[in-house]
This record gives C-alpha cells, structure tokens and sequence, in this order.
C-alpha cells in the first residue's frame, strides 16, 4: 500500500442474494432488491490508526469510484434509499471489522495475501499452509501462503497437507 490507500483501489465484487435471496426480507425480495459486496484489497489497519473515519471515508469514495468505472450507470443511481432519504451503503474499515467481529487486524482473509509462490527456500515443497500456531494444524483461510482471499486454494492446499498428499 505504500503507506497510503491505493487508486485505483483494488477490491472483489458480488451479488449474494442472487444465489441467496433469503438473506433480503420478504419484501425487498418481492420489490426485486439486490445485495452488492465490495471488498477493499490492500488496506491495511495501520492506514486507519491516525483517522479512521476520515480514511474509511476515503476508501468508501475510491471503492465507489472504481466500481463505477466498470458499471454501464452510476452506483449512485441504484442505490436503495431508507426512510430518510440516504442511501443504502454500509462501510467499514479493517478497524470497524475488527471491533466488531474480533478478527485481528480487520482482515477477512485471516491474513495478508500472498503471491503463490514460495517466499523463502523453507517453503519450498510445501503446501503453503503451514503455521507456527500452537492452536492450529494448518491455515485454511484465503490468507494461506499461496491462498488467492476466497478462490478456496487454502483449504484445497490444507486439505492436501493433512492428506500427506503431494
């Protein structure tokens, strides 16, 4: 990150009640409402430390700014709006994730991602999973080395090291 949010803001994008349309209320589903989760990429806490308002702010106006980049209309005009008028956009920085869910660092991967090669020689010939935590055998999550956040490759490579597999 460099020390500061990139821009354009890397992020993934989907559409959970397509595939899953109970997590919307009776009706929002029968009015034809949608959900859209955007993930911001390289953000880390420490650019939240200073400001955190003023920086999930910022990062909220990027993220927008990217999506509607590849949209054929503005977010902006799609956008469900409450009782009051105001848009229907929740944000949150790796610090409100973190407080609000306990997961270190605000991070949804359980960790930073990782090229998926091996960093140094010791991990040549593994599986990219391994972990010094005395609590865990292996790491499944998208922030395995070699993970790719929710591609599965974690828990596929886990999987294969407890299998003794090659």
């Amino acid at each position: 990150s460099a020390g500061r949010l990139p821009d354009p803001l890397p992020f993934e994008v989907y559409c959970h009640s397509l595939a899953d349309p109970s997590i919307l209320g009776p009706s929002e589903r029968a009015a034809g409402y949608q959900t859209l989760t955007l993930f911001g990429l390289h953000t880390p806490t420490a650019l939240f430390d200073h400001d955190n308002d003023v920086v999930r702010t910022e990062a909220t106006r990027l993220a927008v700014e990217g999506l509607n980049g590849i949209l054929a209309e503005p977010l902006e005009d799609c956008l469900a709006l409450d009782a009051a008028g105001v848009p229907c956009l929740q944000a949150a920085s790796p610090l409100d994730v973190e407080a609000a869910l306990a997961m270190p660092g605000g991070n949804i991967f359980h960790g930073d991602l990782s090229w998926p090669w091996a960093a140094e020689q010791s991990q040549d010939g593994t599986w990219g999973v391994e972990t010094d935590e005395p609590r865990l055998v292996y790491a499944a999550s998208g922030g395995a080395v070699r993970g790719g956040a929710v591609s599965g490759i974690g828990g596929h490579n886990a999987a294969h090291a407890l299998l003794g597999g090659s």
